[in-house]
């Protein structure tokens, strides 16, 4: 498979090959991934590759069923739990990649979010199922999508991270690590269920919201300053950009509301600080095992330096997501990105 295939050949070769988009996912990041995933079918069909869609907890969906589903918004806010549960009881991950198979994908290119999306789950049943899939490998994913695992391994691979506490703690320790303090779920993407609270009076009520999210949650300094974030393609990193909030933290809110947040790339640093932060993604990338894609975020401490704070296998995939602004920023278009996304995967079982 040649690299970035163009003009008449590239176009045929590309219609000969059966993608499909899995998307959906029971998770309270399922508006994310559907409006991700409505943008990516959109950008490879425009290229030229046939593309098939399917729902994780729907299976695979044809003429007016995709085009209902994908054309959901994200809304400000992630689902409740009673629908949530209603998903849950509708989903069935097997079926739907028995159904993949059957009908002969050549590539599954997975757009879900949260931990049963991106923490392993979806990518190990992929690869049960003997599919050809885009992203990271099973093991990689649950160690990116744990972020106190990740934590600990960027502490050994030589990358600063944020110092943090994986809940509950005694009060003195709080204390010790200081305030403010970030309190996330820690297998939860999206900023879903994040607060940052400033004494020891609302450390209670944010841990029982992070809890509403999942079982353990992780408790983080928080750094004064600015947030950068970089992409990963194959074995480059991209450009970096910064998040510019109005409050202190990039929330769900800030993150899908228009005007919620501003976004520079590239971002108005000097060369030194993005080849470091270009240099830590990668190596987090390469450390963790991951392959295609992925997105690494940063914030800077009070001296300027960078800290790694967690890794995305399955970053956000609309045309303005932060992973496609950084490849657009290095002539990138997004359906280009799209497609040399698939033919990674194409190329591990060409090779």
């Amino acid at each position: 498979m040649q690299r970035l295939m163009h003009g008449e050949a590239g176009a045929t070769a590309r219609s000969g090959v059966r993608v499909a988009v899995l998307t959906g996912g029971a998770t309270p990041e399922r508006g994310v991934a559907l409006s991700g995933a409505r943008q990516v079918v959109a950008g490879l069909r425009e290229a030229g590759w046939s593309v098939i869609v399917a729902d994780t907890c729907a299976g695979l969906l044809r003429g007016e069923d995709e085009q209902q589903l994908l054309a959901r918004p994200v809304g400000t806010g992630p689902p409740d739990a009673s629908e949530l549960r209603r998903l849950r009881d509708s989903e069935d991950l097997p079926a739907v990649l028995a159904e993949l198979r059957e009908v002969g994908v050549d590539v599954v290119m997975p757009v879900l979010h949260g931990r049963e999306g991106e923490g392993g789950l979806v990518q190990a049943a992929l690869e049960l199922f003997g599919l050809t899939f885009t992203g990271s490998p099973a093991a990689g994913s649950y160690l990116a999508m744990d972020k106190g695992l990740s934590k600990q391994l960027f502490t050994q691979l030589g990358v600063a991270t944020a110092p943090w506490l994986v809940w509950p703690q005694p009060d003195d320790k709080l204390i010790e690590l200081g305030f403010p303090l970030v309190v996330k779920p820690s297998r939860v993407g999206s900023t879903v269920g994040l607060s940052v609270v400033d004494d020891l009076g609302g450390i209670d009520e944010a841990v029982g919201r992070a809890l509403t999210f999942d079982d353990e949650v992780l408790l983080e300094g928080f750094l004064p300053g600015r947030e950068l974030t970089v992409g990963v393609l194959g074995d480059e990193a991209l450009a970096v950009g910064e998040i510019v909030v109005a409050g202190r933290v990039f929330d769900f809110e800030s993150k899908y509301t228009p005007g919620g947040a501003r976004e520079v790339f590239p971002a108005e640093i000097d060369a030194e600080l993005a080849d470091r932060v270009r240099a830590d993604a990668l190596t987090v990338h390469r450390g963790l095992r991951l392959r295609d894609y992925s997105r690494v975020d940063f914030r800077l401490d009070a001296q300027g330096r960078p800290h790694c704070l967690e890794v995305n296998t399955l970053p956000g995939m609309t045309a303005t997501s932060l992973l496609p602004q950084s490849a657009a920023a290095v002539g990138i278009p997004f359906g280009t990105l799209c497609g040399r996304i698939v033919e990674l995967a194409l190329e591990r079982v060409s090779s």
